[in-house]
């Protein structure tokens, strides 16, 4: 059976973060080692990302199982489970699947609803990317530039290539595998499931992923969830205020 890849930083109650799409745990390192103060943290790679095994398939279902395997795997309870984007439906799934081991939910800028695939600019750039011929970062950037103009965006899609051997660069993720499975990322929750623990959801005000609308929704899966916004922050609100995230995830775990 393969484990999910983490680096686990501190010591104390198990604090396990979910990355997003293209990301990576190390996307986490700065703020998981603050939490790490405080609680054993897991910067978590789910499967086809970061350094953790490469499978054709992949949805939710599949990597809620692996996230059940990694805790098993680690003799894990009463987690503390926070997941941002993609890594929030993960974390939302795997709690109403398995309550009993999750202490308190933390969701970062996603909620239970279906989301539209709107990554089909970036999967074109990512796929557009030959790297027989580019075969340095800068040239990657030049071409994922072609369609990616937002410097934030390339530097973040950036932090995935590596050198796969002496003079050859690679994606980190499995591209392929994403690709073809992209549809799967915006998927929503089982309807009528329910966690019935204490969860956090956290929005950044100036991202549209939770509005006024994802409320009742949220609610209805969430019974015993706050809802807080982080001002001037927007779809990656950890990237962009830090410490207020920081403040809003310890006042809710009581630390």
């Amino acid at each position: 059976m393969d484990i999910l890849h983490s680096r686990i930083v501190g010591q104390g109650k198990p604090f396990l973060i979910l990355h997003g799409y293209f990301g990576m745990g190390d996307n986490w390192k700065s703020l998981g080692n603050q939490f790490g103060e405080n609680f054993e943290v897991h910067l978590i790679d789910q499967r086809n990302h970061g350094r953790s095994f490469h499978a054709d398939d992949f949805d939710y279902e599949l990597m809620a199982e692996d996230l059940y395997n990694y805790i098993a795997h680690y003799q894990l309870e009463e987690v503390v489970l926070l997941g941002h984007s993609m890594g929030g439906k993960t974390a939302m799934l795997f709690a109403v699947e398995y309550p009993d081991l999750v202490d308190k939910l933390i969701i970062a800028d996603i909620s239970p609803r279906y989301y539209q695939p709107h990554h089909n600019e970036i999967l074109k750039a990512l796929n557009s990317v030959d790297f027989s011929q580019q075969n340095s970062r800068k040239l990657v950037d030049e071409k994922l530039k072609e369609l990616i103009p937002e410097l934030g965006v390339r530097s973040f899609l950036l932090k995935n290539v590596y050198w796969r051997e002496k003079g050859q660069l690679d994606f980190r993720f499995h591209l392929k595998s994403l690709t073809e499975n992209n549809s799967e990322v915006g998927k929503a929750l089982p309807s009528f499931t329910t966690f019935e623990g204490s969860a956090l959801f956290l929005a950044g005000g100036n991202s549209g992923y939770i509005t006024q609308e994802e409320v009742q929704v949220i609610k209805a899966h969430f019974p015993n969830s706050e809802i807080i916004t982080i001002a001037n922050a927007g779809h990656w609100l950890h990237a962009d205020q830090p410490g207020e995230f920081y403040r809003n995830v310890m006042a809710f775990l009581g630390v």
